[in-house]
């Protein structure tokens, strides 16, 4: 689905899902090369859901986020590394208290070079035992994307001192502050 952005042709595009989109859009968009980050719905079998629908889990979406990228500036794997460290990959189903199979870690897919480097970057998370549990992250071909309510976009930005934005996704973005310090925006 074409979301009404307008890329340059070196714009790439990664959709993923791990938990609370606010969180991954809050971290991810810190990152120089990140051009934008839109917050939806991703993998479910209803056209044109909503929040209330998908916080059911009856409609097989994720709340996923929408990264267009330069990947002259930061490449894919980066990206995906940055997707690592800020959520937890091991849980099925669940972040924290988010529970619920809108909150699975996911990638999708957008064509096959970055099936292949998603997959060798779990096999190389694994390998390395990061984290002391299996990484249950699916890898899948992108579905179609749905951008999220307005409410939704920039949630952070625009609520910074709402309780679940202090107590979950402050400390998520500045996790990615500390870990890519060498690697955010000016």
């Amino acid at each position: 689905m074409n979301t009404g952005n307008a890329t340059s042709v070196a714009t790439s595009v990664a959709t993923l899902g791990g938990g609370c989109f606010w969180c991954l859009e809050a971290a991810l968009v810190q990152l120089a090369g990140v051009e934008s980050v839109v917050s939806g719905y991703a993998g479910g079998d209803r056209e044109n859901p909503d929040y209330h629908a998908v916080c059911t889990g009856r409609t097989g979406h994720a709340e996923v986020v929408e990264v267009r990228f330069d990947p002259s500036v930061i490449d894919y794997r980066t990206l995906l590394l940055a997707f690592f460290a800020i959520h937890d990959p091991t849980t099925p189903n669940r972040q924290g208290n988010d529970v619920g199979s809108q909150y699975r870690s996911v990638i999708f897919t957008h064509d096959d070079q970055q099936e292949r480097i998603a997959r060798e970057l779990i096999a190389e998370l694994a390998a390395a035992k990061t984290w002391p549990a299996v990484i249950v992250t699916a890898v899948s071909p992108a579905p179609t994307f749905w951008p999220a309510e307005d409410y939704h976009q920039n949630y952070f930005a625009n609520n910074p001192q709402q309780g679940y934005c202090q107590a979950v996704v402050a400390p998520k973005a500045a996790k990615l502050r500390k870990v890519f310090a060498g690697r955010l925006k000016s």
